[in-house]
């Protein structure tokens, strides 16, 4: 056995954390209640859970690695700690005032998200910096000893020190954070050149802010993490996912938690790009629908579309803007509440709503008879007949039904004159269609047709929604894949360590500097290169190289990708038609006769990713035909209708069922709409073709 591979992935959701052990290729898996005041004992009893069906103790794995919501639900719910802000005079109330931007343009009452510090909390020094990193003013140590001794008197947990121009140069903020470390040496740093040293004050500050906040949350929770997994015998190395879908040490994420912010997404979307990569599919829809989110994302020749700016905590219809911007690598994803813990209401105009607000594990849905007194779309899905009561969760969790058919009826309606199960199809519909509009905003944002795509679903409650969503999309085919209940996890044990570094430096290609150009490539590689060798010594390292572009007079960049010998002989005219193309395959055409401007250098270090080996798809049907039945709703005809149940374990290669139809399995349910087929194919997934 210590010849073996044994690795753990772990993903710590709203609702439910799961656990995948994979030993030499071969996966075990469990589903436990995420328990919010201690995380990690949830873990450490899924851990013991599965080393269990493997035969094996915790004491054989030679690797966890972890991604969490942990960190994006302390900025929600503004559960941080106690942080100042230190920040150039004059520059004070930029988290406050944000962007001129109005994400309602005509909404006249419109109410700006909350920063995540108070003014009392945000406090300034003198000395500046100007936009190419010279100093206009000098910064005086006593200067910034009295504003540190104030803060000192306040007894604050954490530090956020972020400066004008810091990015184009840092001297001030390394002098602020040595003369804190001095003076108040317990208190925890965060520098906005080191957490986010990109231009644009608010997202930049706002950035840092957020890395302070949840610092001493997320290191108090990392220990003591690390603690338990050591009692338990568990005494292997700890890495932790970020939000752009590589692996960082638990060092790094202890010193960086705002890159953990989409860290259970991300392992979602890496997952997606491993299975397009087997069936060789170039354009994938990743739909991964958990307890408390549902999150779509684009995977264009097997890889996720990434972005350097993301929201958290949209407040406004989920609309961009509303929310707060984080400054960092991530892949891009719309996320929304439309979980299975996501609960329903009858608003003003007397209409169906449904989230962002969850249930989550306590006191969950209705159905989970822990005191839920409001609908989730685990009851309605329960009501509907989507859910066995007795199985849910591998038979782990009983649901009741009668409890989901109470508050459908309390709740929506007594309100809108319905009977249960007309306000559980009514709530269905509307979470189904908040998913569609979501995909559909995102797909047009990207320039493109969803039709030409094929949906692949994971997470607990994806596959009991996907095909209706696939339906309302025009998507011809769905994908679910094994172990589709944890597929996040799955996805942390396929995913590379990388690191990507980010700066800031402005340049136009009229002034287009080679030998600079080359300066930057190299001080970032050798940035990213070492969080990857801290990790992985002894691996095979690449470096991914990008800039981000855009025609003089624009408000924001467009990504674009760079070889190595391109970012290394840098030439202006490659960088202009590299420009160029992109902008037309975005926009439809490009901009003569404007000069183009270079603002943001990237290079991601990053070990190879796995490669995956495809496989044949399996064309010889073999139909087969359910021992059980059970009546669900279908949407068509707006009636019940008994349906085949077929257990998923059941369907070899090749065994398909007509649709509409049920397939179980432990960890979710997969429900095979009317006019479709689904197909066992050869690496387990279930292969589900609508027919129109």
């Amino acid at each position: 056995m210590s010849d073996m591979s044994v690795r753990l992935g772990v993903d710590i959701g709203g609702t439910f954390t799961d656990i995948v052990l994979e030993i030499s290729g071969v996966s075990y898996s469990t589903k436990v209640l995420t328990t919010y005041l201690a995380p990690e004992d949830a873990i450490i009893d899924g851990m013991i859970q599965v080393c269990s069906k493997a035969g094996i103790t915790p004491f054989h794995i030679n690797q966890i690695i972890h991604g969490t919501t942990l960190a994006t639900n302390a900025l929600i719910e503004r559960r941080g700690a106690k942080t100042a802000l230190i920040t150039t005079e004059g520059f004070r109330d930029v988290i406050e005032m944000r962007t001129e931007s109005r994400f309602e343009q005509y909404d006249l009452n419109l109410c700006l998200p909350e920063p995540l510090l108070p003014r009392q909390m945000r406090y300034t020094v003198p000395g500046r910096i100007d936009a190419n990193g010279n100093e206009l003013m000098p910064l005086l140590r006593q200067d910034v000893e009295k504003v540190v001794e104030k803060i000192k008197a306040a007894g604050y947990e954490s530090i956020a020190i972020g400066l004008i121009h810091s990015y184009a140069n840092d001297i001030h903020e390394n002098l602020v954070r040595d003369v804190v470390s001095e003076l108040i040496p317990d208190v925890m740093i965060s520098i906005s050149s080191e957490v986010s040293p990109q231009m644009r004050e608010y997202e930049r500050f706002n950035t840092v802010v957020a890395n302070a906040y949840i610092k001493p949350l997320m290191k108090s929770y990392l220990d003591r993490l690390k603690g338990k997994l050591k009692e338990v015998g568990a005494d292997c190395n700890i890495f932790l996912m970020h939000s752009g879908g590589g692996i960082i040490s638990i060092e790094s994420a202890a010193n960086f938690p705002v890159r953990l912010v989409e860290s259970g997404p991300a392992g979602g979307a890496v997952f997606a790009a491993n299975i397009a990569e087997k069936f060789n599919l170039n354009k994938v829809l990743s739909f991964d629908m958990g307890g408390t989110t549902a999150k779509i994302c684009l995977i264009k020749d097997y890889t996720p579309k990434t972005s350097r700016v993301f929201e958290v905590a949209r407040t406004y219809r989920f609309k961009k803007g509303s929310g707060m911007p984080i400054s960092i690598p991530v892949i891009d994803m719309v996320e929304i509440g439309a979980g299975g813990g996501s609960l329903a209401y009858v608003d003003r105009m007397k209409q169906i709503r449904v989230g962002p607000e969850s249930a989550g594990s306590e006191p969950g849905p209705a159905c989970f008879n822990n005191g839920g007194d409001k609908p989730a779309v685990t009851d309605a899905d329960l009501v509907l007949g989507k859910l066995d009561p007795e199985n849910f969760a591998g038979g782990s969790i009983k649901l009741k039904k009668s409890l989901s058919e109470n508050v459908l009826q309390n709740i929506l309606g007594n309100s809108l004159d319905m009977d249960a199960v007309t306000s559980a199809f009514g709530l269905i519909e509307v979470v189904d269609e908040n998913m569609a509009n979501a995909a559909r905003v995102h797909s047009v944002e990207n320039g493109e047709d969803l039709s030409q795509f094929t949906m692949i679903a994971f997470g607990g409650a994806a596959p009991l929604h996907a095909g209706r969503l696939c339906e309302k999309l025009g998507v011809n085919r769905l994908i679910i894949p094994p172990g589709a209940g944890v597929g996040s996890a799955i996805g942390f044990l396929r995913a590379p360590f990388s690191f990507e570094a980010n700066r800031s430096v402005y340049m136009s290609l009229a002034n287009f500097d080679n030998e600079r150009i080359k300066i930057i490539f190299l001080e970032l590689q050798d940035e990213a290169l070492k969080f990857v060798i801290d990790c992985d010594p002894s691996s095979e390292i690449l470096s991914d190289f990008k800039v981000y572009m855009r025609y003089s007079g624009q408000g924001w960049e467009i990504p674009i990708v760079l070889t190595e010998a391109q970012a290394m002989e840098p030439d202006a005219d490659t960088f202009k038609s590299r420009f160029i193309e992109d902008y037309i395959k975005l926009f439809g055409r490009a901009v003569a006769g404007m000069n183009i401007e270079i603002t943001v250098w990237s290079v991601n270090a990053t070990t190879p990713h796995e490669r995956v080996k495809s496989f044949s798809e399996n064309t010889i049907l073999s139909m087969i035909s359910a021992d059980k039945h059970r009546k669900i709703f279908d949407i068509k005809t707006e009636e019940f209708k008994k349906v085949g149940v077929v257990l998923r374990n059941d369907m070899k290669v090749g065994a398909s069922v007509e649709g509409p139809a049920v397939i179980t399995e432990d960890e979710t349910t997969i429900i095979v709409p009317s006019d479709s087929i689904a197909i066992c194919q050869t690496d387990g997934s279930i292969d589900l073709r609508l027919q129109r």
